[in-house]
């Protein structure tokens, strides 16, 4: 009798723990606090849109499922290596870099990878089919309402520091004043429209006058960049960012569609909230 009532304690002891570290159920699909207080500091945003973020992923993923969308390892890789190219960097040295600005392993960037390739399958499947490409006029009239939304500075004047040994070349950044002969330096003007999307985001993110992150530099070492004049913001004429604006626009109307489908998804879904980050 003992045995039965401690196996029964045990068993609901279990039970307890499993539902106390359970927050949401999605249609039967659990969303754990873990998860939650990941995405918060992954995505740097409060509780509550953690989980509206986490909710609406596992809807995707149930909608996914329920339309047989896959992805197999080869789309993953070519994803991550395309990544990687864009960066000037092999694919070892781009899930460094992605360690370092994000803390993600391989794995767990192989893992985003494959949700947002499942994601865009999806969004495909909804959204393209009711999405129109907009007229000349369309895309005039929206320039004109976002024109700040296209201007950038025409470039950089950076010093370049390259260093084998990222641990020195951080030292070099907490201490301008340091020296070491293993630190080499270049002064070069990067101009906005010639330099990757991602080195122009760090740039362009960057104050004046300090230090990027240190990041690969594509060459098997490492460099960082100071930041010693940002050249006068222009304005971008039409035709050079036509294409621009109607992914912009385009982008927009996606947006919106599976906004509108996914609030609809969740209406009616049985979603049951057990408990709050706290």
């Amino acid at each position: 009798m003992q045995k039965i009532v401690l196996t029964i304690l045990l068993a609901l002891s279990l039970e307890a723990k499993m539902i106390d570290g359970v927050a949401v159920v999605v249609q039967g699909d659990a969303i754990t606090l873990h998860e939650i207080k990941k995405e918060m500091q992954l995505s740097r945003v409060d509780a509550v849109v953690a989980t509206d973020a986490l909710i609406r992923k596992k809807l995707e993923l149930q909608e996914v499922q329920e339309r047989k969308i896959t992805v197999d390892s080869s789309e993953v890789y070519d994803d991550i290596k395309k990544s990687a190219e864009r960066n000037g960097l092999n694919v070892n040295e781009f899930y460094e870099a992605i360690r370092e600005s994000n803390g993600l392993t391989s794995v767990e960037l192989k893992e985003k990878i494959k949700e947002k390739l499942l994601s865009q399958k999806l969004y495909s499947s909804i959204a393209y089919s009711v999405i129109e490409e907009p007229s000349d006029d369309e895309i005039k009239s929206y320039y004109s309402l976002h024109k700040e939304a296209f201007v950038h500075p025409s470039g950089f004047n950076v010093v370049i520091y390259n260093a084998q040994n990222k641990e020195r070349l951080q030292e070099k950044i907490d201490n301008p004043m340091f020296y070491s002969p293993d630190i080499t330096s270049s002064e070069q003007n990067l101009p906005y429209d010639r330099i990757a999307p991602e080195l122009a985001q760090l740039l362009e993110s960057t104050p004046l006058s300090s230090f990027t992150p240190v990041v690969p530099n594509g060459k098997g070492a490492y460099a960082s960049f100071y930041i010693k004049e940002i050249e006068p913001a222009k304005e971008a004429d039409i035709e050079s960012v036509k294409n621009q604006v109607m992914n912009m626009m385009m982008s927009e109307q996606r947006e919106q569609v599976l906004g509108n489908y996914f609030a609809r998804l969740r209406h009616n879904a049985d979603i049951k909230m057990i408990r709050n980050v706290e």
